[in-house]
């Protein structure tokens, strides 16, 4: 009898009747109420706000005075719009500030994908376990409690999967942590012909890798493709961020105002507005409460603006004249990494040479000593790492250049080394009048290293520049030639000679406008004055 009832109704093209019996024999047999409610639930696979209105018991118990909010309604909305494609994934990106109901939203469209559709497959992850078992993870027990089905999905810590025992695998959405060296579960979520959902919570402090693995993988032909990712707007850099500039072609984007919710505090977010000098400007209302990206990330060492004031900027002679002339040298291998070779003196700077894989610091040394004395350097600064063979080179030539070791201590209370001491000189130096060439590799270096203030220790207090192998594992490339640059505020420099500036009257032509005389002479792939030799 219940066999002729369930192949009358339209909805067994998306659910085998066998679901009805799950488990049978322990929790009986199915009922009409189980019958009815499997029927309007399939009934909604392309309309989620229908769904969230169907789903839940809103004005009643804990739902009493509760309602969608516009935002999230708007949101619900585009995705059904987008579901009349099968061919097109969904890709949508929320900006936010705090407390706007992100992670109910997130619950929603978990029980929405999994019960509208067999054998959907999904995974969240959020910027740290604790956010996602805390926050995301915790947010939907709430909503799986509340839901009008939750008896035909079990709930674990971990995930959430069909009570029928022989789909558990196949349909379920489930908890996972992100990890750079372990991105097998992000790779593995194909599901051909049927449903796949990925959600990332927190989504400005997700690196990079974990974005393009996701992206690759979310290709099956024929197969209804959902990626949402929700977070404060934390971080200017990032694939986050890219959301809403260069790939906003191809994402659904929504910044949300916290003033803008019925339920957040208004008292607090205006406590939060008076309390900041800049009020709505200041980078902090940008991010907890409007939603829009900072002009500084919460964790960027080194402000945008600071280095699209600086970039292009051009300064008479006579104005950094008087300063003593220094150059920074940040010497790589063969790798992909660069070996830059930096000038400044006062305000000026310039980049005077970049190499690809050296293999032989004879030809670099040379042109180094050349630079030295055409510029009548007062010091030359080069990194340890890889500048042994190149200050022994320039002992035998008879030059004093000075190794840096970038994780020495600082000379400052202010700074955890040395390196962040020399970064946290160079981003003064930038606020106050510096002057940079107009160069997208050298303005993106500035700008990519984030930092922390150290919390234990000797040391708390102190601010810690980002190192380079963490950049990398952010999939962001070292920053040579911001390092170069850096290097060039190593140490105090005294101006040797006091009479530079009236040998430079006696000799218009002189100083850094001669670069473009020196030839390539022997070894290594090098380009001087952005020209190739």
């Amino acid at each position: 009898m219940f066999l002729t009832v369930l192949f009358k109704f339209s909805y067994i093209t998306y659910y085998d009747f066998n679901i009805f019996f799950y488990n049978r024999g322990v929790m009986g047999s199915i009922n009409k109420f189980d019958i009815e409610l499997i029927k309007n639930l399939t009934e909604l696979s392309s309309d989620p706000l229908k769904f969230v209105k169907f789903a839940f018991s809103w004005g009643k118990n804990e739902l009493e005075n509760k309602r969608i909010e516009p935002w999230q309604e708007k949101l619900l909305i585009k995705i059904r719009d987008k579901l009349l494609n099968i061919n097109e994934a969904i890709l949508c990106a929320t900006a936010s500030g705090h407390g706007i109901g992100k992670s109910a939203f997130v619950s929603w469209i978990i029980l929405w994908a999994l019960s509208t559709k067999k054998n959907t497959k999904g995974i969240v992850t959020a910027n740290t376990e604790t956010q996602l078992k805390t926050k995301t993870w915790a947010e939907l027990s709430k909503w799986h409690n509340l839901f009008i089905a939750k008896h035909l999905f079990e709930f674990t810590a971990t995930a959430l999967f069909s009570t029928q025992k022989d789909l558990e695998k196949t349909w379920r959405f489930d908890m996972i942590a992100w990890s750079e060296r372990n991105t097998e579960a992000f790779a593995g979520m194909h599901n051909q012909g049927k449903r796949v959902v990925v959600i990332f919570d927190e989504a400005s402090a997700i690196p990079d890798p974990i974005w393009e693995v996701t992206e690759g993988a979310l290709t099956d032909k024929d197969t209804e493709i959902l990626w949402l990712v929700f977070g404060n707007p934390t971080r200017n850099t990032g694939r986050f961020k890219e959301c809403f500039t260069k790939n906003r072609h191809r994402w659904e984007t929504q910044q949300i105002d916290s003033r803008e919710v019925s339920f957040t505090n208004k008292e607090q977010i205006n406590k939060w507005i008076v309390d900041c000098e800049d009020g709505e400007n200041s980078d902090f209302v940008k991010v907890r409460v409007r939603g829009i990206f900072p002009s500084v990330g919460d964790r960027q060492f080194i402000p945008s603006n600071y280095v699209d004031m600086a970039r292009g900027k051009h300064i008479n002679l006579i104005d950094y004249s008087y300063a003593p002339s220094i150059i920074g040298v940040d010497p790589a291998s063969d790798g992909g990494d660069e070996t830059v070779m930096v000038w400044r003196q006062g305000n000026a700077s310039k980049i005077l040479a970049t190499w690809k894989k050296v293999s032989n610091f004879f030809p670099v040394a040379e042109i180094l000593a050349k630079f030295e004395d055409e510029l009548n350097a007062d010091a030359v600064f080069i990194d340890v790492a890889l500048g042994h063979s190149l200050r022994d080179i320039g002992n035998n030539l008879g030059r004093k250049w000075q190794l840096i070791y970038f994780g020495s201590a600082s000379s400052s209370q202010k700074y955890y080394n040395k390196r962040s001491e020399m970064w946290g000189n160079m981003r003064e130096w930038l606020k106050n009048g510096g002057c940079i060439p107009n160069d997208a590799i050298l303005c993106n270096d500035l700008i990519s290293p984030e930092y922390v203030i150290v919390e234990t220790g000797a040391n708390a207090g102190k601010e810690l520049l980002e190192k380079k192998s963490d950049m990398r594992r952010r999939n962001i490339g070292s920053p040579d030639r911001a390092d170069a640059l850096a290097l060039t505020f190593a140490f105090p420099v005294k101006k040797k000679d006091k009479n530079l500036l009236l040998n430079i009257k006696k000799n218009k032509s002189s100083t850094w406008h001669k670069y473009n005389d020196y030839k390539k002479e022997r070894g290594g792939n090098y380009t001087i004055n952005k020209r190739k030799y």
